[in-house]
């Protein structure tokens, strides 16, 4: 194996730094999107968020959202109750609990379509985007998209921990 050129280690840095540099401006842009989907629904960015969390994983308990989250329990006794009255979630008592407190969160899948219509226009552009690459390209980004999502939720842990 040949010693690594200082060329190429150049290259290296300025192409990690470029991926860096977008990743914080897809981030962004993914914001200020779920910013306007948000306004959209009458839901705050926060909302929103544990909406989609919800949806993605649920149903859970308020205590596993709030983990998840980083979000202060209490905190999120007020984001599930704005879901509630908005109808976008239930909150179901748990059968097999020993506490009869414990509830699990649902989300109210029959209002799916208003989330998924206003992020339409991006699933079409993301369809073409994706459309020039190949299935081995495809492979390759799902992979550094999963282990990215894994870093961003280890760094959320390690400061929600802190």
């Amino acid at each position: 194996m040949s010693p690594v050129s200082s060329d190429d280690a150049r290259r290296r840095r300025r192409l990690a730094a470029e991926i860096k540099d977008s990743l914080r401006e897809l981030s962004n842009q993914l914001s200020l999107l779920n910013h306007q989907v948000g306004a959209h629904l009458d839901l705050k960015d926060v909302d929103l968020d544990c909406l989609e969390l919800i949806t993605r994983h649920g149903p859970m308990s308020p205590s596993v959202v709030a983990r998840r989250t980083g979000l202060h329990p209490a905190t999120m006794t007020g984001i599930l109750d704005r879901l509630q009255r908005g109808g976008w979630i239930t909150r179901e008592r748990d059968p097999e609990a020993t506490d009869r407190r414990a509830v699990t969160v649902r989300a109210m899948r029959d209002r799916n379509a208003e989330v998924f219509k206003l992020y339409g226009g991006m699933n079409t552009k993301m369809d073409a985007v994706l459309a020039g690459y190949s299935p081995a390209d495809l492979e390759l980004l799902a992979d550094f998209l999963q282990r990215t999502t894994t870093a961003g939720q280890t760094a959320t842990s390690t400061l929600a921990e802190a």
